[in-house]
């Protein structure tokens, strides 16, 4: 059966089973392989993706339930990689094996966005039920703070800031 998707703000088609679990379509269909399968019944968060803004499982979405939605993968996050999520995992070092991350980055997003500046507490409730294999919780916490801060400053800077205050000679 067809189904048009709008997927990391492109439309694409594809004819599959209703039931065919998002994930499957994400990766087997469209070669969007960044979002992963980790278990398969939606308790690790690996395969974690944006439904309209929302952390959604993809595991155990099926294709026929996002018929009209927007879905972000991890390759539409920030296609160059400059995403404050993307930046502070890099600068804390997150990955270990790095299976876990896409759906740690994925459900970091969606609380930065409802949320730019979360507590440790928010942080927690958020990530709740996103498992790393490796144990990295503590910088998946830090990254996340650091990315608040990332963003922002971006947002509280502007070319008149810039500009009041230039950078101090070298």
């Amino acid at each position: 059966m067809p189904f048009t998707l709008n997927v990391n703000g492109k439309s694409s088609t594809v004819d599959v089973p209703a039931d065919m679990p998002l994930l499957w379509v994400l990766r087997d269909e469209l070669g969007l392989v960044g979002t992963k399968f980790g278990c398969g019944a939606g308790l690790c968060g690996a395969c974690t993706v944006h439904l309209d803004g929302a952390p959604t499982r993809a595991c155990i979405t099926p294709v026929s339930s996002v018929g009209g939605k927007s879905i972000t993968t991890i390759e539409g996050l920030s296609p160059d990689g400059s995403h404050p999520l993307q930046q502070a995992w890099q600068e804390e070092d997150v990955p270990q094996c790095g299976y876990c991350q896409a759906g740690q980055i994925m459900s970091a997003a969606a609380l930065l966005a409802s949320n730019p500046q979360p507590t440790a507490e928010d942080i927690n409730t958020a990530m709740d039920g996103n498992l790393c294999r490796c144990g990295t919780y503590l910088r998946i916490r830090r990254a996340i703070q650091r990315a608040a801060s990332i963003a922002t400053s971006s947002t509280n800077s502007s070319p008149q800031t810039a500009q009041a205050n230039p950078p101090a000679a070298r």
